[in-house]
């Protein structure tokens, strides 16, 4: 009785270790970043062209993803700004959509850390983002161009002194009070296990553990910001709370904001609500 529950225990203890194994291994093939190569297919595979940048702000190099090779000065261009964890690729639905590249230049980017070029290797510092973001738009018509500020992204947008035609954020994390740390952050911060954490996701817990202080400068000013604002976000939202949106209603005079809220949306509205979230585009689009 005893020798055969030790083989059934044996072989349950394989089982648990390839089902752990497993999962490291999607998970690392999940978080890593996407080649030029494998972007290329997926796109060719819905017969939609894309054109790929390298480009350098203050010798980082990054990667630029555009359905357009010139801009088109008669439209508006769309300019989206991944979160923390994410990628340029996080907004591939929209620029794979016939409607919205008929009507805008479509770009988006990946941020340093989560691409290709320096991966984990993020700056942890909003201002730097905002100085990078107005590098790539710098030769765009800002009343012609709208912010589109995903998660992290949102503060990234906002933290811009620039008008531009909109902004338009998407479950923005814009508070401190209102940042929440989860307790998977402790496989980053414990040295012991920090090896299993693939490096885009390193950067997001980097990210993630300076994101507060960095917070308590800049919201304080997000009244500031000369942009007509749309901030979309779910009510279901535990990743981001719902409550960012709120306070930003509160700060902002409401002839320059507007909050829509979806319900039954949670953190990942990007991919879950692409039908809400399109059809606002259009809106400021027409």
């Amino acid at each position: 009785m005893k020798k055969r529950l030790k083989q059934v225990l044996k072989i349950i203890g394989f089982l648990i270790l390839a089902v752990i194994i497993l999962v490291i291994v999607q998970f690392y093939r999940f978080s890593n970043p996407k080649s030029d190569v494998a972007i290329f297919k997926t796109f060719k595979k819905h017969n939609v062209p894309v054109f790929i940048e390298k480009k350098e702000f203050k010798s980082f190099d990054y990667r630029v993803l555009s359905t357009q090779k010139v801009i088109d000065t008669n439209k508006t261009t769309i300019v989206f700004i991944h979160g923390s964890i994410g990628s340029a690729l996080d907004f591939k639905k929209y620029m794979l959509d016939s409607i919205l590249r008929k009507k805008s230049n479509l770009i988006t980017y990946d941020r340093i850390g989560y691409g290709i070029y320096q991966t984990g290797n993020v700056q942890e510092s909003i201002a730097f983002e905002k100085e990078m973001l107005e590098d790539l738009t710098r030769n765009l018509n800002p009343k012609k161009t709208i912010l589109v500020g995903y998660s992290y992204g949102g503060p990234i947008a906002m933290a811009s002194k620039k008008k531009y035609k909109k902004i338009i954020l998407l479950a923005p994390a814009m508070y401190s009070s209102e940042e929440k740390m989860p307790w998977l952050l402790n496989f980053y911060k414990w040295k012991i296990t920090r090896w299993l954490v693939p490096k885009t996701w390193q950067a997001a817990s980097k990210e993630k553990l300076s994101h507060k202080a960095d917070l308590q400068y800049f919201e304080k000013l997000w009244n500031e910001n000369p942009s007509t604002i749309i901030c979309i976000q779910g009510a279901d939202d535990w990743i981001v709370p719902y409550q960012n949106s709120l306070l930003l209603q509160q700060q902002i005079s409401p002839e320059k904001f507007k909050l829509v809220t979806l319900k039954n949306a949670g953190h990942g509205l990007v991919w879950t609500n692409f039908k809400e979230i399109k059809q606002v585009l259009i809106q400021q689009l027409n």
